[in-house]
């Protein structure tokens, strides 16, 4: 006897070949949620609102669950970033040696706040807590590559440089 597939269709998988390859990769269990949106945030660099509708439906998962884990980890994002996701650490050794002076300047220069993305798409910023990098604070990244006894004048050569490209 043929088994009948009960997976939902996938409404965006025709024109979108990546969800097809996570469908096609991943068996509709809920277990896989969180490695299907790590996937997910990968892909896209954010998790777009219709993924979720289709995680939802694929997994039989409600989407308020979905948004709830999504919303939960600081991994996973809404919005999408900018080419540029730049993070300044406020841990306690960053920001003892001074890493809220380098977030204000970067706010001031960039004309955005953490969460944002510039219009152009180029930057985004984040803060964090700590990146493990105490022994060379303060610290902030550029898409992970770490900048350690980071000064305001270090973050304007950075970003200039960056903003030349």
């Amino acid at each position: 006897m043929e088994q009948k597939n009960d997976k939902k269709e996938c409404s965006n998988c025709k024109k979108d070949k990546f969800l097809k390859e996570l469908f096609d990769t991943y068996l509709p269990q809920k277990d896989n949620l969180i490695q299907m949106l790590n996937e997910a945030q990968e892909h896209y660099g954010y998790i777009p609102m219709y993924v979720q509708e289709e995680l939802s439906q694929y997994l039989k998962i409600p989407m308020a669950e979905i948004y709830g884990v999504v919303t939960f980890y600081s991994r996973f994002s809404l919005k999408p970033k900018g080419k540029y996701n730049i993070s300044v650490c406020l841990g306690t050794a960053c920001y003892v040696k001074g890493s809220q002076k380098i977030m204000d300047r970067l706010q001031e220069k960039l004309g955005i706040k953490p969460g944002e993305t510039t219009k152009d798409g180029l930057f985004s910023i984040e803060e964090t807590r700590c990146v493990g990098a105490c022994g060379l604070a303060p610290v902030f990244t550029v898409n992970g590559e770490v900048y350690g006894k980071a000064t305001v004048q270090k973050l304007d050569q950075v970003i200039d440089e960056l903003m030349s490209h």
